[in-house]
């Protein structure tokens, strides 16, 4: 069972924050001025890869998923999105098509920005600009990372390196651990690992067996974070 959408003000992200946490208040109120709220329902295709960037998106509140169909026609999962993220800002800057499908996991929230206008925000807002930067240098980063997983963990290391992403900027506390609560299936955590999903459900059984996790249909308990790490890294 979900539980509540969580606003930008209880995002949980690594050490480099959101986008709307690098603002100040002047500079919210502006983005806000730009800016239009929308709201999507849970399953709402957003935006198709291919497509023309007409706006960027500052997630308010819930998630979205960032998919791609391969040339086999099997879709795979890129990356997920909360509250505070900054969604389609790559079209805006380099005018190319959409490069990834958008989705709502859950009910989202956001404030949509023209193209034009988001630039235009971003080159008078200097911390809009340095966090632009900073996090497409993240996302670089993060690129190489997975692609170093990719040709040397197996699929229970690569699945316990996401699970573990997920637990640090979307899980919140449970007794029994830390509570993810999106609804990716065994397709999406495939197809993000770049495994069958056959085998992804093995590796899931054998993190099940090991106490590390506890699957459910929209959620995931980790039990042993450190033991998550520790496998991730090899």
């Amino acid at each position: 069972m979900a539980g509540p959408t969580r606003t930008v003000d209880g995002a949980s992200r690594g050490v480099g924050g959101t986008f709307l946490d690098a603002l100040g208040e002047d500079a919210q109120r502006e983005l806000r001025r730009r800016a239009v709220v929308r709201r999507f329902p849970r399953g709402n295709a957003i935006a198709h890869a291919g497509q023309v960037g007409d706006r960027v998106l500052v997630l308010v509140s819930g998630h979205v998923k960032l998919t791609r169909v391969t040339a086999e026609g099997r879709d795979v999962l890129l990356a997920v999105r909360g509250p505070g993220d900054l969604v389609g800002e790559q079209s805006a800057i380099d005018g190319d098509v959409r490069s990834a499908s958008i989705v709502a996991l859950d009910a989202v929230e956001a404030l949509a920005i023209a193209p034009d206008d988001f630039l235009n925000y971003v080159t008078t807002v200097p911390d809009a600009a340095l966090y632009v930067m900073r996090n497409l240098n993240d996302r670089l980063r993060d690129a190489d990372r997975k692609r170093v997983e990719h040709a040397a963990h197996d699929v229970v290391g690569r699945l316990s390196a996401r699970i573990v992403e997920l637990c640090e900027r979307f899980g919140d506390e449970a007794p029994d651990g830390t509570r993810i609560d999106l609804p990716l299936t065994q397709e999406d955590l495939a197809g993000w690992v770049g495994a069958s999903r056959e085998a992804t459900s093995r590796g899931l059984h054998q993190m099940r067996e090991l106490g590390w996790v506890t699957t459910a249909r929209r959620s995931i308990v980790c039990h042993d974070l450190v033991a998550l790490r520790r496998r991730a890294e090899g």
